[in-house]
C-alpha cells in the first residue's frame, strides 16, 4: 500500500511539476556539456608493451621453464621499479619535462595479465604527442637500467606507442558525463519537486479538496462580481 501511494505521489508530482523538472534536468545537461566540451582539459593516452623473457639455451627446456617462472615472479617487482624515481628521474631529464617524479608517477599505469610475461605501460597526458614520448622513454630507460638495478638482462620492447593525427581523448568522456548529468539532474529535480509538493498546502483546484477531505465535490460556486459601490446610470429625459 505504501509503495502504491509512493508511486501515485511521484506520478502526481510529475504531472503538476513537469515544467520545473524539465527545466532543472535541461540545466544539468547544459552544465555537463559545457564542462565536457569547453572547460575540462582533454587527456590522451599512449601505451607501450615490454616482454620479460630470459634467454634460453639449446637442449635446456627445464632451465627455460624455470626462467619463465622466475620472470613471472619478478614482474610485480618490475612494475614497481618502472614507476620508481630511479627510472622517472632519468625520463624527466631525457625529455626535459617540467614536472617531478611524483607527479609523473600519477600519469603512469603499469599492469600485466595474470601469468603473462607482457607488461603494459600506459601514460596519460594533456598532449597526445607527449604521452607517446613519455611511454616510449619509460620503456627505453627501464630496459637500460634494469641490468644495473637487478643484474638481469631479460627485457625486450614488444610494441612502442605511436602518435595519431586523429587521436581521441580518453578524458573527459563527454557522452558518459551528459548521461550522468541527465540522471542526476532528473533525480534531483524530482526530489525537489516532491518536497515542494509536500509542503505546498494551498488549495488550487476542486481535486485538491477531494484529496484533502476525502470527500467528493458536489458543487462549485462561480466567481461573482461585487456590485457594491456601483450606481445605476441615470435615465435620460424623454
Amino acid at each position: 500500500m505504501n509503495e502504491e501511494i509512493s508511486v501515485q505521489s511521484i506520478v502526481k508530482t510529475l504531472q503538476k511539476r513537469w515544467f520545473f523538472i524539465l527545466v532543472l534536468t535541461m540545466l544539468s545537461i547544459g552544465i555537463a556539456a559545457m564542462l565536457s566540451f569547453f572547460i575540462l582539459t582533454p587527456i590522451y593516452e599512449a601505451e607501450t608493451q615490454i616482454i620479460v623473457n630470459q634467454k634460453s639455451y639449446d637442449n635446456q627446456q627445464l632451465v627455460g621453464a624455470q626462467n619463465v617462472d622466475t620472470d613471472l615472479r619478478l614482474i610485480n617487482t618490475y612494475n614497481v621499479i618502472i614507476k620508481s624515481p630511479a627510472i622517472l628521474t632519468k625520463v624527466i631529464d631525457k625529455l626535459s619535462l617540467t614536472t617531478t617524479p611524483e607527479r609523473l608517477m600519477n600519469q603512469i599505469d603499469v599492469s600485466s595479465a595474470s601469468n603473462s610475461q607482457v607488461v603494459n605501460i600506459r601514460v596519460r597526458d594533456e598532449k597526445e604527442s607527449r604521452a607517446v614520448e613519455i611511454a616510449n622513454t619509460v620503456a627505453g630507460v627501464f630496459k637500460e637500467e634494469i641490468p644495473v638495478l637487478m643484474h638481469v638482462d631479460n627485457i625486450n620492447i614488444l610494441s612502442v606507442a605511436k602518435s595519431s593525427e586523429n587521436a581521441a581523448a580518453v578524458k573527459p568522456n563527454k557522452i558518459l558525463n551528459i548521461l550522468i548529468a541527465t540522471i542526476v539532474g532528473f533525480s534531483l529535480a524530482l526530489v525537489l519537486a516532491h518536497i515542494m509538493e509536500t509542503f505546498d498546502k494551498t488549495i488550487k483546484t476542486e481535486r485538491d479538496i477531494e484529496e484533502i477531505l476525502s470527500l467528493p465535490v458536489i458543487g462549485v460556486v462561480s466567481n461573482i462580481e461585487s456590485q457594491v459601490g456601483k450606481k445605476s446610470k441615470p435615465r435620460g429625459n424623454p
